[in-house]
């Protein structure tokens, strides 16, 4: 491909994907497989080109542009070369006009930005919420093998915790096939501490989806105990029996629920959990470094829903916690009305319960929880809290 059929072949995966983010369509990643999947003749390199030129694009860009081109004229009005790819020979596209608009840069939708200034972040703190997040994994002590990954460093306050070079090919890694290592943010792997988990215990990870944190939760346990998994969502669930094979987690069980009937389902668990953790589903404000354009799909009834969604599975999650155990609230949200606000309103109902202190090694307090976010501490952005059951 030449420099000019990669812009367009640019403009083109952007149109695709500001489509996807306006009508709640395919992801961003999503749509740049199935592009080329139909484009045999484009090599390895202009793929990786044209997908960085992509995300480029998107990260650059707080509000959903109008179009793939206008998105592309915002990168070219300060980098020369990509506009001159503008030039309407073959495949390239069309020249630019003296009238023509590029999109607006910034950091997210004014409206959020103004959520997340009242929810106490600084803007200092913004750009950081688009940077590149880097690549980490997890140790897994259950496999008992020396990892020899070059260039990984240990991350702070995470004994298991590791952070592998850029383009790392993860999948390829002797100790990634073996079990030795998961990919986990460091951020993920904090919060999951909340929980303390520990060999014998009985514990809930209730939006487990393909299991990150259950993985993270039965290593911890050493093989003795029972996890269980549950999730609404099928496909999401069905990827974690082959993960807890290849890190020989034996502990960990599997339950697909029906929404609204979550209670109904867990009856055999009402009131024995020593630990329920709840990694709701949210508007991942804190995860934007890895899914740029989630800033493009998020409106506030989203987050309305969103937030009514996780009050309800507070209460589910209650419902299955002993006397004496703990409820662990999570998002990857750095909006308080997901995070604080959110356990603030389930302690004001529920007086029986309290929020534990939390010392995780990373974050700083925020309401009755702990906040970490990309500029403090290097990882996604989340909250957590500990409550627990009188």
């Amino acid at each position: 491909m030449t420099p000019s059929a990669r812009t367009q072949a640019a403009i083109e995966l952007l149109d695709q994907i500001i489509a996807g983010a306006r009508d709640s369509g395919a992801a961003a990643d999503t749509i740049v497989a199935r592009y080329f999947a139909t484009r045999r003749y484009a090599g390895s390199k202009d793929r990786r080109a044209v997908r960085e030129l992509v995300y480029a694009a998107i990260r650059a860009l707080g509000e959903r542009p109008a179009s793939g081109r206008a998105a592309v004229l915002a990168l070219a009005k300060a980098d020369p070369e990509l506009a001159a790819t503008f030039d309407g020979v073959g495949h390239g596209p069309a020249v630019i006009g003296p009238s023509e608009t590029p999109a607006k840069t910034g950091i997210a939708p004014n409206w959020i930005l103004d959520r997340l200034r009242q929810s106490g972040l600084d803007d200092a703190e913004f750009p950081a919420l688009i940077d590149r997040a880097p690549l980490d994994a997890r140790i897994n002590r259950a496999i008992h093998e020396a990892i020899e990954i070059e260039g990984a460093e240990p991350i702070a306050g995470l004994a298991d915790g590791l952070r592998l070079p850029s383009g790392t090919q993860v999948e390829q890694l002797p100790a990634y096939n073996h079990g030795a290592i998961e990919v986990q943010d460091a951020g993920s792997q904090f919060v999951t501490l909340a929980a303390r988990a520990q060999a014998g215990q009985r514990i809930v990870d209730l939006c487990a989806g393909a299991g990150g944190k259950t993985l993270a939760l039965a290593a911890a346990m050493g093989g003795q105990g029972v996890v269980l998994a549950t999730d609404t969502d099928r496909a999401r669930l069905s990827r974690l029996a082959p993960r807890a094979e290849r890190a020989r987690a034996g502990i960990i069980e599997t339950r697909l629920l029906n929404p609204g009937r979550e209670v109904e389902m867990l009856d055999d668990w009402v009131g024995s959990a020593d630990c329920v953790l709840i990694d709701a589903p949210c508007s991942g404000t804190g995860t934007w470094r890895r899914n740029p354009e989630a800033r493009w799909r998020l409106t506030p009834d989203r987050i309305e829903r969103l937030v009514e969604t996780q009050r309800h599975l507070l209460e589910v999650g209650a419902t299955l916690v002993k006397p004496g155990g703990a409820l662990v609230y999570i998002v990857c949200s750095l909006l308080d009305e997901e995070g604080a606000g959110q356990v603030a309103t389930f302690l004001a109902a529920n007086p029986g319960w309290r929020a534990q202190p939390l010392d995780l090694g990373a974050g700083r307090a925020q309401g009755a929880g702990t906040r970490l976010t990309p500029a403090h501490d290097a990882t996604d952005g989340f909250f957590v809290a500990r409550l627990q059951h009188a």
